[in-house]
């Protein structure tokens, strides 16, 4: 038999929960001193532990474990619940270091708005393009990168033989139910499997500004073209685009990107 603490300590879970589960009748001590009250365990117990700890973390109640476990259920299922918490608790951890990001580069421009990046601006008409492109909605700004790169890497495999990869282009548009993301190449060929025909129009005036360097601050010359915008009493008016005009280097120390948002008066 083990004493409380022992079976506690091999079993890695506290007093107080055997404790409760004891109360609840989830795992009824193998032997209680009817003089001191002291609650032993047998070391067979062991094995229900770890499942009644398996299975809240899977999110079920102690009401739910107990009839779980009195119908029975085998190690192989509750390893392979765990595989599925596993990956969801994964996704989940992508999610809030997604989301962490986008506070900090939030925190980021806020902590410099008063001192915006300088970048030279212009205005000028954008051309229709038509592109060989991919799209997405995404919940935020902090999943666009998991899909813009790979997302150029698979139409560039699809049209890279016949097709020059010269005019890599992104729009990004604020929707109801998230931003739209749409990706590729300027195209002239025809349709094929793997991508769609995206016809993005001309605009007959945009403020474009030059980013150089890592995509990385990249939100911080967008706020210099917005205030740009705003300065000159225009408004945006339509989905921006970002043109790759150089993205050579795995760093992006060298990358050059053309920044475009057509407007319109306010």
């Amino acid at each position: 038999m083990l004493s409380i603490g022992a079976f506690a300590q091999i079993g890695q879970v506290t007093h107080r929960m055997l404790r409760h589960w004891d109360t609840a009748g989830l795992l009824v001590p193998a032997h209680v001193d009817e003089f001191s009250g002291y609650r032993s365990y047998d070391p067979s117990q062991l094995d229900r532990v770890h499942r009644i700890v398996a299975l809240r973390q899977l999110g079920f109640g102690l009401d739910d474990i107990s009839s779980i476990l009195d119908r029975g259920v085998d190690a192989e299922r509750i390893a392979s619940l765990l595989r599925i918490r596993r990956a969801e608790v994964e996704r989940e951890h992508r999610v809030a270091a997604g989301r962490l990001v986008d506070v900090e580069r939030r925190l980021h421009l806020i902590e410099k708005e008063k001192q915006l990046s300088q970048i030279e601006t212009v205005e000028k008409p954008l051309p229709a393009v038509r592109l060989a492109a991919l799209r997405t909605i995404v919940a935020d700004q902090s999943a666009v990168a998991d899909f813009v790169g790979p997302s150029f890497d698979a139409v560039a495999e699809i049209i890279g033989a016949d097709s020059s990869l010269a005019t890599p282009i992104a729009q990004y548009e604020m929707l109801d139910d998230g931003l739209q993301v749409v990706v590729g190449y300027a195209y002239s060929g025809a349709p094929r499997d793997g991508f769609e025909i995206v016809e993005l129009p001309a605009t007959e005036t945009a403020v474009c500004g030059i980013h150089l360097g890592s995509m990385e601050h990249i939100s911080e010359s967008w706020q210099a073209v917005h205030a740009e915008i705003i300065g000159r009493g225009l408004a945006p008016a339509g989905a921006c685009r970002e043109l790759y005009v150089r993205a050579e280097t795995e760093d992006q120390s060298d990358w050059v990107t053309e920044l475009q948002q057509p407007v319109a008066p306010l």
